[in-house]
């Protein structure tokens, strides 16, 4: 009770005076200066286009600065692997722009892919876990494909939650037995949120021009507003999740994690799309584009209808008034504000959406591991079980491995239990969810506080989100609708997100939305690696 107090006197900040008054500040890192920090897809192509750098050039800065930053000074730990391939493919970049031309808006630009995404090269692909330690899967994942066609770089693997969180009742995100925790680069003690825990700490940080995250429910909407970047979370299906470690057919899929919303746009295009190797695409067809850009409306907002979700709101003091603040951008945007428009219909469904993904989790990832074929280091969720209690000392210092051992225990997707909790939830998140909130208000968007202010890593206790704090991502997750987040100011410091979502495939109309706001704010402001906040609350 009395955290909750303290928290109510932190000052909100936008960006114009993040950088004058971070309540407190205690050992701002003294970083270099670097000479691409927040620069973007089209000025790196301009760049190359010019002459002035080349897609080696731009790699070699990017690798420079992941030593300074990464590796050495704050030491972020948010990437666990470099891609020993990269600057020769970088030459090779660099001879067909002089031979033939760039393919794409991201040729020659470096990606940031999070440790679950496969690469059939010489990174490994392992959630985080030793148990996948040398792991290299016969193929790329989808997007990874996607991406070395558009003529993107990969530069190597993010840190994350280990097995994206899914492991135990009490983890810390962006802790993996391989990567260490990945810290919060606005304030070094507090949590990135997860589990594109190192996808966003590397973005926000300038380790990278762009990242890709995964999610189930929230993993890329709260590392992206807790870092104070771009995430779009998209319709399941309109991304492959082919190649992907997963947790739930249902819910799972990528989306890019950028610094605007232009550039999140620009990857969101080099994804999407119809694939084979995943049914859930099919839905995509006619759906999907390859350019995204031409929504990027700086007056998106005139004539949308945006719902408030009150329900989300009141967890924190501070960032209610960030939402009001919020509130009367989009009103002056020319945004018809439809208040409140609760989307509520997901309270005290807890239990039967962990039934659904415990179920999932057992099909799914036993069957990516039968993917590996007879090189896959384990072959079974049981003997990544068997794995973790052999290798405790490392596994298991932090915390357990509950969920693992509840998914164990459950049977096929043919069991009644399963049916009939998938239905249920799936029915109160779509129908008698979104659906129902914006069809009643004839509504274009809802909006919602994407996260509150970083809580101070604990890896005695775990994570300990404000409460109310995430729960905002639930209802598009488990519905498989849309989700962008946009950073929306700062909490002492740290930085706290506007999240919009909507109906399935309603992209086009949440980039218009989420761009014209971020255009008419400017909130992104780049971290100061402060140690920690003196006299701020611990959560």
């Amino acid at each position: 009770m009395a955290a909750s107090v303290a928290a109510g006197t932190i000052a909100v900040r936008g960006c114009s005076s993040l950088r004058k008054d971070t309540g407190n500040p205690a050992g701002a890192a003294n970083i270099p200066p670097f000479e691409l920090e927040e620069t973007t897809v089209a000025a790196l192509q301009e760049g190359m286009k010019s002459g002035k750098y080349t897609a080696r050039s731009i790699t070699e800065l990017y690798l420079q600065r992941i030593v300074a930053i990464d590796k050495q000074g704050p030491a972020l730990h948010s990437i666990i692997e470099l891609n020993p391939d990269l600057l020769q493919i970088g030459d090779v970049l660099d001879a067909e722009r002089k031979s033939k031309g760039p393919r794409g808006p991201l040729h020659g630009i470096p990606v940031l892919l999070k440790d679950n995404l496969d690469t059939a090269d010489r990174m490994t692909t392992t959630a985080g876990s030793l148990a996948l330690e040398g792991s290299i899967p016969p193929q790329d994942s989808t997007v990874a494909k996607r991406l070395r066609e558009s003529g993107a770089i990969i530069l190597g693997k993010a840190n994350l939650s280990e097995w994206a969180n899914i492991r135990s009742l009490r983890s810390s995100s962006g802790w993996s037995a391989r990567g260490g925790q990945c810290r919060n680069p606005y304030v070094l003690d507090r949590n990135p949120c997860g589990s594109s825990s190192g996808s966003a700490a590397a973005t926000t940080a300038n380790l990278t021009a762009l990242s890709i995250g995964t999610e189930t429910d929230g993993s890329i909407v709260c590392p992206s507003g807790t870092c104070g970047i771009v995430g779009i979370k998209p319709t399941v299906g309109l991304i492959s999740r082919a190649g992907i470690i997963p947790i739930s057919h249902n819910q799972d899929t990528a989306g890019p994690m950028c610094r605007t919303v232009t550039d999140a746009a620009i990857l969101l295009g080099a994804l999407a799309g119809v694939d084979a190797r995943d049914n859930a695409t099919n839905r995509a067809e006619g759906k999907a584009r390859t350019d995204y850009t031409s929504f990027l409306d700086p007056n998106g907002l005139k004539g949308m209808r945006i719902g408030v979700s009150r329900f989300h709101f009141g967890f924190h003091p501070s960032v209610d008034r960030l939402m009001e603040s919020a509130i009367d951008v989009l009103k002056r945007g020319g945004a018809d504000v439809i208040d409140p428009a609760n989307c509520d219909s997901m309270k005290d469904t807890d239990e039967l959406g962990i039934t659904v993904l415990l179920y999932d989790l057992k099909t799914d990832l036993n069957a990516y591991l039968a993917s590996l074929g007879a090189k896959a280091p384990v072959k079974t969720l049981k003997n990544i079980i068997e794995f973790n209690e052999k290798h405790a000392d490392k596994e298991l210092q932090y915390f357990g491995q509950e969920r693992f051992l509840e998914a164990e225990k459950k049977g096929p997707l043919t069991d009644a239990e399963y049916f009939e909790a998938l239905k249920k939830i799936q029915q109160l998140a779509r129908e008698q969810g979104i659906d129902t909130v914006m069809t009643k208000n004839r509504l274009d968007a809802v909006i919602a506080p994407t996260n509150g202010p970083a809580w101070v890593t604990d890896h005695l206790n775990g994570d300990h989100f404000l409460s109310g704090a995430g729960d905002s991502s639930t209802p598009a997750a488990v519905a498989g609708y849309p989700n962008i987040t946009v950073p929306c100011g700062y909490v002492g410091g740290l930085p706290v997100g506007i999240s919009f979502f909507g109906r399935a495939w309603s992209e086009p109309t949440l980039i218009k939305i989420a761009f014209a706001y971020e255009q008419a704010t400017h909130y992104r402001q780049a971290p100061r690696f402060l140690t920690t906040l003196d006299g701020a609350p611990t959560s």
